[in-house]
């Protein structure tokens, strides 16, 4: 047996439970030095001298007072007339002494609460009290047998004292393993409870004891104990005077939550980032193998993989700058995989990379159109489902993605039909299969340019958000879960794509992200409504094309959009290229040329003459 390795593994568990209990006693052996401290104080020489001299003129008041009794009880006795001169002289005498008594005994005991005895001294005085008593009483107790119980009660309550203060100021050893930071390394060492209990009554802390921190992969954690008042909310309050008493930079961020059991908090500071040795880049393999979660990102604390609910209608709010867009494309791309998508585009930069892969709408008579087909597809499987006998769709899923929300809304907020269209798609749509999915970098729902609608917000249950303006768009952007602060998220390169789930806790995620490249290596899938076969709905309706006469010579636009296409230009961009036109007019041109037949939409959106088409 390896004697120096079992002593060293003995002394090394003996150390770490007496450092797991030194917090217990912390608190003990802080009120003990604290009333020792103020008792020394108090222990000068001006107030010893005013002791003395109270304890002397306490004894000769004493002395007097005996002295008239003994008098009055010889008056009584000389006389039993009670009115008699010496009864009565004697009798005032008694009482005026009594008198002077009480009063020296009254500035006897201010003397000495002014100049106490030592803390020490008082402990001693009150052991002895059942000390001595107890040994007596075991004595006397014992006949045949010893009777220890007494003594040893008094002898445990001896020791109870001394291991509580032995404990309490028991310097404890934090172990700071070499891979932590500087930084680290000070905060350890000032949420250590000797430094924190020593400290903390000068931040307004007094009453809160920590325990020894520890490094989890999202940074480091320790448990607060809180005594009196104190509760998760009040501690929260404190938060600046927490991040002064740990010396903490600005940026770091400190998140304070309830413990597992009552009258604890847990204190967690952002060192580090449990996400960060994973790439943040999306590929289909993400894609989960159940149909109706997806993957959002990973947890920075526990670097868990964050699943949402894919048929779930969807918020996502970020300011300019955040990472909104490429956070959201790899949601946009498992909707793309799994089934339809729609993207309606109020700025126009994504629909550049995904018309590649998927129906967009970017000018007004394709916003227009793609609102009016998405009610058309989600009323016509209201029909279906009915035929069917089902109360939810089982088929592809139509996944309708505003960006920009609030260019959208300005755009058809005066068209009340479309609008309600729109409110309906996120009302209506989730159990026939069409889900919309919403995003904005202004998450307001008043105002004169609102984010996004007061009636859809309440539909859209899933919302995430990245960092946003202020705490009005907090509370729209995660509703009751506003206290997250997504507002206090860093303004910094590396924060982008980081934000806060609804209801999943103030713990900050990391998306996964999708550059240009990889929505381009989505495979082609544009989606087209289906029509409804049979009776007079599905003819196709008649137009009424007004030639407008061109002077001799001269070419109108109309002439030249159809000269394009004939040329070659297959896209409402490529059109507008090589006409020089403006999109809304190239867009009313195609469509006017649509409807008479000169031009004709092939299945992915191209553009063809009418004889081609044919």
């Amino acid at each position: 047996m390896d004697w120096k390795q079992a002593w060293s593994t003995t002394t090394n568990t003996t150390n770490g439970a007496l450092d797991s209990l030194a917090p217990v006693c912390v608190p003990f052996a802080a009120r003990w030095d604290l009333e020792a401290d103020r008792r020394d104080k108090l222990r000068t020489p001006e107030h010893l001298k005013a002791l003395m001299a109270a304890q002397k003129e306490h004894n000769a008041a004493r002395s007097t007072h005996a002295t008239a009794k003994s008098q009055q009880l010889t008056a009584r006795a000389a006389s039993n007339n009670p009115f008699a001169a010496g009864r009565r002289a004697a009798r005032v005498a008694s009482k005026a002494a009594a008198r002077h008594e009480r009063d020296t005994r009254a500035k006897l005991k201010a003397a000495r609460v002014n100049y106490p005895s030592t803390l020490k001294a008082r402990a001693i005085q009150a052991h002895s009290v059942h000390a001595a008593p107890g040994v007596v009483a075991s004595a006397l107790m014992s006949t045949s047998h010893l009777t220890l119980w007494p003594a040893a009660t008094s002898a445990l309550l001896i020791g109870a004292n001394v291991a509580g203060l032995a404990l309490g100021r028991r310097k404890l050893r934090v172990s700071v393993d070499e891979s932590l930071s500087l930084e680290e390394r000070q905060l350890m060492e000032r949420l250590d409870p000797s430094y924190w209990v020593e400290h903390a009554p000068d931040r307004g802390l007094s009453g809160t004891v920590t325990t020894p921190p520890a490094i989890e992969p999202g940074g480091i954690r320790c448990e607060i104990r809180l005594d009196g008042t104190w509760t998760v909310k009040t501690l929260a309050d404190k938060a600046d005077s927490i991040r002064a008493l740990l010396g903490a930079r600005t940026a770091l961020r400190i998140r304070i939550t309830s413990a597992s059991r009552g009258g604890w908090a847990v204190v967690t500071l952002a060192t580090r980032s449990a996400a960060a040795g994973v790439s943040s880049l999306w590929t289909p393999d993400r894609i989960p193998s159940d149909p109706l979660t997806m993957s959002l990102g990973l947890d920075t604390e526990t670097g868990e993989e964050v699943l949402v609910p894919f048929d779930e209608r969807l918020l996502v709010s970020g300011a300019s700058g955040t990472g909104k867009s490429w956070s959201f494309r790899p949601l946009m791309a498992t909707a793309h995989i799994r089934g339809d998508l729609l993207l309606i585009d109020g700025k126009g930069e994504e629909a550049n990379i995904w018309e590649s892969a998927c129906r967009v709408a970017v000018e007004r008579d394709e916003i227009t159109d793609a609102v009016d087909e998405a009610h058309g597809e989600m009323s016509r499987r209201k029909v279906d489902m009915k035929k069917r006998g089902i109360s939810v769709w089982n088929g592809r899923q139509l996944t309708v993605v505003v960006d920009e929300g609030q260019v959208i809304l300005a755009l058809i907020t005066k068209d009340k039909d479309r609008l309600q269209r729109l409110i309906e798609l996120s009302s209506l749509g989730r159990s026939r299969g069409v889900v919309l999915w919403w995003a904005t970098q202004y998450p307001l729902t008043d105002g004169g340019a609102p984010g996004v609608h007061k009636l859809i917000a309440p539909n859209l249950l899933t919302r995430f958000s990245l960092r946003v303006a202020g705490t009005t768009q907090a509370q729209v952007a995660l509703d009751d879960c506003a206290h997250y602060a997504p507002h206090q998220i860093p303004d910094g390169r590396e924060y982008r794509g980081h934000g806060y789930l609804k209801g999943y806790g103030p713990r900050m995620l990391r998306t996964w992200t999708l550059d240009d490249a990889g929505v381009r290596a989505l495979p082609k899938s544009i989606w087209t409504p289906e029509k409804t076969t049979g009776g007079p709905s599905s003819r196709t309706p008649l137009h009424l094309v007004k030639d407008t006469a061109a002077p001799s010579g001269t070419a109108t636009n109309r002439d030249k959009v159809l000269a394009a296409v004939q040329s070659g230009a297959r896209t409402a961009k490529d059109v507008a290229d090589a006409t020089g036109l403006n999109k809304g007019t190239v867009s009313r041109e195609i469509k006017t040329l649509t409807a008479s037949g000169a031009l004709r939409r092939t299945a992915d959106g191209r553009l063809l003459p009418g004889q081609q088409a044919a």
